[in-house]
């Protein structure tokens, strides 16, 4: 029997071919989007699952609470004892790395020099975490002090080949050469981990180094290291805050004290040590790890929810078209009936169709997603495959969603159907009345969802193009960066290499700081206590050029002038932003010394306000600044200002004066509107797709309200025929079938526009800066989604127009 519905089904899909393929390939679209979104989602939120151990490892951190004003915040920088310490100390800790975050240094093998990242972690890292060895014995690849690991991708940038274990290279750690052997060759680090090292050394040798000697047994010095510690399977350390609270007491006996003293009058620890499991790690927004975006769960969501908005509205097309397309199959029920079909028979034939139907769309969607996937791996940033064993969480989806659209597409229609009385059926044109409201409600359904994703698509361009445009408070345009860390002697080196660019017609300025600006450019934070209120600044070193050559405003006072001496010791320019924390005036700031900044009395003197610049994305509000040119720091960062126009020449000056000056370090550069334009790659990626989504959901709509005006213009052939004959026009006819329709979609319209709203005006309130929504937004769209109904249902309305009315009297 079911052999028997199957051929049944494969010839009604081969009769409507026209409408089969419609519906098929509109529920092929809709699982594709929702297959590919999702398998992103999943990518996103198992990040760093694949490790053994998962369920154990955490991440230390430490929470500070607000005091006199400062917000709470979270630490995940940590002291270099603080490992041993926790194993020695704590019960259930059964292992700990340390891990020093990758950072760009420069190696010499027999042929060259190269930039590469290096990255140092404790001899057990291959153990608590299951990184694969191509090459090597994970239990002892970092053991010795000179030891390296290259993964397969560094392995083949440094040799041209992956089996290397015994050879030697030199590596540049703490300004100075040294050599190391290969230890091990790794596999690239899966694109879902939150480690992605190129090469990995001993933390014993970086110990052995100056920068590691600087923080030895320091409890109080802050380098940039990551502590991780495997638990026991069962333990409730995590949990256990009294437990973490005490142990910090032991190495902090009077941090309390102090916060008290310094007005902090909260219960409980003024800082404490937690743990964060590892799978949380990527999802995490308050803390950057490895220069790896964090992932913002309430982003994965959105796309989430879009995914399954297209998807539904697939689901609702490929129902309304099996609707449709049923209009046609009262007489075949008919007949069924009278020759002994049961009522249980014939809704198991339709189920049938639709679960045979559903299957090939459910196929085809898989085929069509891996189609796509490239594509969707460029849009979404992303280096995901479709993978049966790693994310078996896709069948099950795929499976479910089978059953479901299968029942929804084939149970209305049957149970219409089959209670028709044969007699009935075969004596007249069987009108399926009663699906009207219910096809009428999905299709309006369906253009609520399309209509929000099209306001939201233009929304989201508007902000993007907003902070894009926005001027940042300084000129970002025809600036190239000139990346110069861990390059000895940088102070020497950048008089030398403005000396050669100086008299460059195509170089207009040139200047030196040690931070760069824009997405993960680094800053240094120094806080002090000024008059009692605490302030927290970022610290920039800068050169007497950088405020000039990068075109920021200063409010009052000066500049930084090379022929005062005393600017280089004690003279600072803040920004408004410090200003306005210090409780000053433009009036008052100049002069003001910073109390408490150094506490041994060389306190530095404000001698200029700059104009707040936005030197962060513009999801946050402008922090508190400093720019002083003390002794201490390095210039790492070199910015060259070129004329506007083609770049090829200044480029060319820029590598010549470099080859010059610096011939054993290769050039690294970038343009600063780039740096901060990557600011907005989240934002950009969420338009595209988004916008991807709100095109596909306004053509699957129409698909559906394309079945809906089949249905209608099937029920109203001998209303149409007996109008014709009458003398109605084709317009007539058009308006008839057309006006029921247009009401729908201005209903849903009417229902878009305040849900839109309201939800992007949430969104934007994560901008610091934001545009304000536009009523002419809605306009615009609502007219758009108005035409494309108009068109679509005139088609439909138009072929049953032009039917000779002869054919339809006699067809009824």
């Amino acid at each position: 029997m079911i052999k028997n519905y199957l051929k049944i089904a494969w010839r009604n899909l081969i009769k409507q071919s026209g409408l089969s393929f419609i519906s098929l390939f509109g529920l092929s679209l809709g699982i594709a989007c929702f297959s590919l979104i999702g398998l992103y989602a999943i990518n996103e939120f198992s990040f760093d699952s694949f490790h053994k151990n998962a369920k154990e490892i955490y991440r230390v951190y430490t929470w500070t609470e607000a005091m006199n004003g400062s917000d709470a915040s979270g630490s995940i920088l940590t002291p270099m004892p603080l490992g041993p310490a926790m194993k020695h100390d704590l019960p259930g800790v059964e292992n700990y790395v340390r891990y020093l975050q990758p950072y760009e240094t420069l190696i010499k093998t027999a042929n060259e020099g190269k930039r590469e990242n290096i990255a140092f972690a404790d001899p057990s890292f291959f153990s608590v975490f299951s990184f694969k060895l191509k090459y090597g014995n994970p239990a002892t690849a970092l053991n010795g002090l000179n030891d390296i690991v290259l993964t397969e991708a560094a392995a083949n940038r440094i040799f041209g080949k992956t089996d290397v274990v015994g050879k030697s290279i030199q590596v540049e750690v703490a300004d100075k050469f040294a050599p190391f052997i290969v230890s091990a060759i790794a596999e690239n680090p899966p694109a879902n981990s939150s480690f992605q090292f190129s090469m990995l050394s001993s933390f014993n040798y970086f110990e052995t180094t100056s920068f590691g000697k600087m923080s030895e047994n320091k409890w109080g010095y802050m380098y940039p290291y990551l502590t991780f510690v495997q638990l026991t399977p069962g333990s409730r350390l995590a949990y256990n805050d009294p437990a973490l609270a005490d142990f910090r007491k032991t190495y902090y006996p009077n941090e309390e004290k102090d916060a008290r003293n310094q007005g902090w009058h909260g219960r409980g620890a003024y800082r404490r040590f937690g743990l964060e499991p590892i799978s949380d790690i990527h999802t995490d927004t308050m803390f950057a790890f490895n220069k790896t975006p964090a992932a913002d769960p309430k982003t994965i969501w959105i796309l989430l929810s879009i995914a399954a908005g297209v998807l539904l509205i697939a689901c609702i097309n490929f129902t309304t078209l099996a609707i449709g397309r049923s209009a046609n199959r009262a007489k075949e029920i008919g007949i069924r009936k009278v020759i002994g079909g049961t009522r249980k028979a014939l809704m198991l034939q339709f189920l049938t169709e639709s679960f045979l139907l559903t299957i090939i769309s459910a196929t085809g969607g898989l085929l069509l997603a891996k189609l796509l996937l490239p594509v969707f791996n460029q849009l979404s940033d992303s280096n995901l495959s479709i993978s049966i064993t790693q994310l078996p969480q896709l069948i099950a989806l795929t499976t479910i969603l089978v059953l479901i659209v299968s029942l929804l597409s084939g149970f209305y229609p049957s149970l219409l159907l089959s209670r028709f009385k044969p007699v009935e059926v075969l004596k007249t044109k069987v009108r399926l009345g009663g699906a009207n409201f219910f096809t009428h409600s999905l299709v309006t359904f369906q253009f609520v969802l399309s209509a929000g994703l099209v306001i939201a698509t233009v929304i989201i361009m508007q902000q993007l193009h907003y902070v894009q445009t926005k001027y940042p408070g300084f000129n970002k345009q025809n600036v190239v960066v000139v990346e110069a860390l861990d390059i000895p002697g940088t102070k020497k080196l950048y008089p030398l290499f403005k000396h050669q660019l100086a008299r460059r017609p195509e170089i207009v300025g040139i200047a030196s700081a040690d931070n760069g600006l824009g997405e993960n450019e680094g800053m240094s934070n120094s806080g002090f206590t000024y008059h009692n209120k605490p302030i927290n600044p970022v610290d920039y070193f800068i050169d007497p050029d950088y405020i000039r050559v990068l075109g920021m405003r200063l409010l009052t006072g000066r500049d930084f002038d090379p022929a005062i001496a005393s600017d280089t010791i004690t003279s600072v320019i803040i920004n408004e932003a410090m200003m306005t924390a210090m409780g000053l005036t433009l009036n008052q700031a100049v002069g003001q010394k910073l109390t408490g900044y150094f506490g041994n009395g060389n306190e530095p003197v404000i001698i200029g306000v700059v104009k707040n610049f936005n030197y962060l994305d513009m999801k946050q509000q402008v922090q508190p600044q400093l720019f002083h040119q003390f002794p201490s720091y390095q210039p790492f960062h070199f910015f060259v200002r070129i004329n506007p126009g083609d770049p090829a020449k200044a480029i060319a000056a820029i590598q010549s004066a470099w080859k010059n000056v610096a011939p054993a370090y290769p050039l690294k550069y970038n343009f600063l509107d780039d740096d901060i334009d990557r600011f907005y790659k989240s934002e950009e990626r969420l338009r595209s797709i988004i916008g991807l989504a709100g095109c596909l959901s306004i053509f699957l709509a129409s698909l559906g309200l394309f079945g809906l005006a089949t249905l209608a213009a099937v029920n109203r052939t001998k209303e149409i025929g007996i109008r014709k004959v009458l003398g109605a026009k084709l317009s007539a006819i058009i308006s008839l079938i057309s006006k029921d329709f247009l009401k729908l979609v201005v209903l849903a319209f009417a229902i878009a526009v305040p849900l839109a709203w309201y939800f992007m005006n949430k969104w934007l309130q994560d901008y610091a800066y934001r545009i304000d929504i536009n009523w002419w937004v809605f306009v615009l769209t609502g007219m758009a989604i108005t035409v494309i109904a108009l068109i679509t249902v005139s088609f439909q309305a138009i072929k049953a127009g032009l039917v000779n009315p002869v054919k339809s009297l006699k067809a009824e």
